[in-house]
């Protein structure tokens, strides 16, 4: 498993909350340990506890993106590595469930369970994988949805940096809303074209009849 993967943790996590809609997923130990997705043994270590936990590491979290989507990169990776210190991880050469053809282990990279609590591994592995993806593809891939009232965060893999939405649905909404805008002002600049040329007309005077 290569370690970017483990930037998706971020993201899976950051987007539990809309701020802009006042919408907030993580309100249960059920929706925590949603976010492991097939790790299911870390999963089950989770606790009521760990939704309060989890809802702070969110926020800093989030601080990242908005410092990279703001352009501050050297406060994006100051937030980071503050992340990185707090919660460090333990990496091991792991070869389950990866066979060659002759049966031999694909040795990678893999980052173990925290033993402490869920909080800190989910933690642990989300900032470094989100470390990983920062210095392999640099700071401004890091991204805010453009997609008013969104700002889901996301990761740009594009090969030209031109991501902008989180999602195929955000883009859509935010082009037809672009699409609508500009037919707006179009007919407005066509309105107050047509009312000059109106009041550019030559008036008849009485004298004239």
């Amino acid at each position: 498993m290569e370690l970017a993967y483990y930037s998706d943790y971020a993201v899976r996590l950051v987007n539990t909350e809309e701020p802009a809609r006042g919408t907030d997923t993580l309100t249960s130990v059920e929706a925590v340990r949603g976010l492991f997705g097939a790790n299911q043994s870390a999963a089950r270590r989770a606790t009521e506890a760990d939704v309060t936990r989890f809802r702070s590491v969110r926020g800093r979290l989030r601080a990242v993106f908005e410092a990279a989507d703001a352009g501050d990169e050297t406060l994006g990776v100051d937030l980071l590595n503050s992340l990185l210190l707090e919660f460090p991880v333990s990496p091991q050469i792991s070869g389950h469930d990866f066979r060659d053809d002759d049966g031999r282990p694909l040795w990678h990279m893999h980052l173990a369970d925290h033993p402490s609590n869920a909080t800190a591994g989910y933690a642990a592995i989300a900032a470094m994988g989100l470390a990983f993806h920062l210095t392999e593809y640099g700071v401004d891939r890091l991204g805010l949805c453009e997609a008013p009232p969104c700002r889901n965060a996301y990761l740009d893999t594009s090969t030209n940096r031109s991501r902008r939405y989180c999602s195929d649905r955000c883009a859509t909404r935010a082009n037809v809303a672009a699409y609508r805008a500009r037919k707006r002002l179009e007919a407005e600049r066509a309105e107050n074209t047509g009312r000059a040329a109106d009041s550019a007309q030559p008036t008849t005077a009485s004298g004239d009849r």
